[in-house]
């Protein structure tokens, strides 16, 4: 089973809701009326929050879809550290709900992810790139934030209503559930996964990175790490050439490195001084990424 599948995987590297005020005249007909209620149900059901149990149905989707184009980063490891890194810094967000799970991709490229439900990526390529612990807490920090803050799920909920039309809109959105009698995702839902993962390549909408950005050395300052730590690898970044191939896709779904970094430094401007001691816990993340 493709679920449990996933689950193993993660397992082994461990261890809007309310509808829009308007004004209708209603018909005169009474099935223009009914016409008319139903209109109003399903734009109401299509704006609403998914549930917790659809939100991680659509991140299982989504992770099997990233797992499919690259594999789990043979390294037990550094798998390991990645996910105590990740999960200490999740910790400081304000969704307890959520089953977070973290995974380094084996792929050279520099990038990371994050999938609905808290599914975090690190590609390997990125992860080595890295000089200290409080540089991926930042680097982890800013995924976490997109899923605390929902990002890709509000993407999902815009493309769909294009990309499905009535199918999301109409009736079956009524009945809609997240996985069939035997566990497997619903066809609705992988489609919607699939819509998701497209995320990747196109990238989220702008404010989301910069919201991402100031959340993240928050994140990072509560865990206890040098919030700088994530300005500190956009500034590395920001010295490669844009027509690096490893940083092709990151270009491409991010706004400017200098353009983040400009706003960081507004953000950061008051009340950041005070944490800048907190530790880079450089010699921990050399160890543990020895291969």
């Amino acid at each position: 089973m493709k679920s449990l599948k996933i689950a193993a995987l993660f397992a082994a590297t461990l261890a809007l809701c309310a509808p829009a005020q308007a004004q209708f005249q209603l018909p005169m007909s009474l099935d223009g009326a009914k016409a008319l209620l139903n209109k109003g149900k399903n734009i109401a059901d299509a704006l609403r929050e998914f549930t917790l149990e659809e939100e991680a149905a659509l991140g299982e989707g989504m992770a099997s879809n990233l797992l499919g184009a690259a594999p789990l980063y043979n390294n037990a490891a550094a798998q390991r550290y990645v996910n105590q890194v990740g999960q200490w810094v999740a910790a400081q967000g304000e969704r307890p709900e959520l089953t977070w799970r973290f995974a380094v991709l084996d792929d050279a490229e520099a990038n990371a992810f994050a999938a609905p439900g808290g599914y975090i990526f690190i590609t390997r390529g990125l992860l080595y790139g890295l000089r200290n612990e409080a540089e991926l807490a930042g680097v982890l920090a800013h995924e976490v934030a997109h899923v605390l803050r929902k990002h890709q799920l509000a993407a999902i909920k815009k493309a769909a209503r294009t990309a499905l039309g009535a199918e999301f809109l109409g009736d079956k959105v009524e009945q809609k559930m997240a996985r069939s009698g035997n566990g497997q995702l619903t066809p609705l839902f992988r489609e919607l996964s699939n819509i998701g993962t497209q995320l990747y390549v196109r990238g989220l909408d702008k404010d989301d990175e910069y919201e991402a950005d100031r959340m993240a050395v928050v994140l990072a300052a509560r865990a206890g790490y040098n919030p700088y730590g994530l300005p500190s690898v956009l500034q590395t970044l920001q010295t490669v050439n844009a027509d690096h191939a490893g940083l092709a896709l990151l270009f491409k779904t991010h706004p400017p490195f200098n353009a983040r970094l400009d706003a960081l430094s507004v953000a950061m401007a008051q009340g950041f001084d005070a944490f800048e001691r907190q530790p880079d816990v450089t010699e921990r993340f050399k160890t543990s990424l020895r291969k």
